[in-house]
């Protein structure tokens, strides 16, 4: 029978856009208060006020860096007091930068994507983690990519990232034997977000070419999974998941139409 999340407060980060977006929309039909966190403030704010439009969610905006160890420590230490008791955390917050080999790549694409993807989720579970103890209570969810079991050619730093975020899903696992607290770890395949608009420095025609010929997840796809996951009993933890579109079969084996 499915755990209610009605009322629980739940922390999205990377919540402006995309997967992170999707949740908050998902997580507030379910009747959650949402902390919604990311660097842009006015999709930030343009979300809550949607949320509390369509179905009068409880929201909290935060504007936050999750690379900055101290703003994120800050950020989760000044919570109002309503809104310390964090039950849900999906640590979302995470991009890739180019394509370029290894030897030959800007310095700045790497630090963005390391700084991002393994520091921040480090920051923003070290901040939150400790509660979720204290109170008995908790789940997090870290969403990874395929792209951390399987390394493909331009994209070994950012793989290198999300096989970190597998790895640090386990290590949290086990370090919480013998709490109640549950850790999720989601690797999704191709999904139409901001992802490769962002990987592509704004190219929007070279990030639609990433889609074409293909139905690619959806950041609903994303979050249905991740409510499902959430929502199981108190005993079940879905540990580790691997969600693919259905014209994909591997990190380098996709069906394409032509057009």
């Amino acid at each position: 029978m499915a755990e209610p999340i009605a009322n629980q407060t739940v922390l999205i980060t990377g919540a402006s856009s995309g997967i992170g977006a999707a949740c908050a929309r998902q997580f507030a039909v379910a009747g959650a208060r949402l902390i919604l966190a990311a660097r842009r403030q006015a999709p930030l704010e343009a979300l809550a006020a949607e949320l509390q439009q369509q179905h009068s969610t409880e929201v909290l905006t935060v504007v936050l860096d999750v690379r900055q160890s101290g703003a994120v420590g800050e950020a989760i230490a000044n919570l109002p007091d309503p809104w310390q008791a964090i039950d849900i955390l999906i640590n979302n917050a995470g991009l890739s930068r180019g394509l370029d080999k290894q030897y030959e790549a800007p310095l700045d694409d790497w630090e963005a994507m390391i700084d991002t993807n393994v520091k921040g989720l480090l920051y923003v579970t070290r901040a939150v983690v400790p509660g979720m103890v204290a109170r008995g209570r908790g789940h997090v969810v870290n969403v990874g990519s395929i792209a951390g079991r399987q390394t493909y050619p331009g994209g070994s730093v950012y793989c290198a990232t999300k096989a970190a975020v597998r790895s640090l899903s386990e290590g949290l696992k086990l370090d919480l034997l013998g709490t109640p607290v549950r850790v999720t770890n989601i690797d999704p395949g191709l999904v139409e977000t901001e992802f490769s608009l962002v990987r592509f420095d704004g190219d929007r025609d070279r990030a639609q070419g990433v889609y074409q010929g293909m139905t690619p997840l959806t950041g609903d796809d994303v979050a249905d999974v991740i409510v499902f996951a959430v929502t199981r009993p108190a005993h079940v933890n879905i540990s580790d998941v691997m969600l693919m579109p259905t014209a994909q079969a591997s990190v380098f084996h996709t069906h394409r139409q032509a057009e």
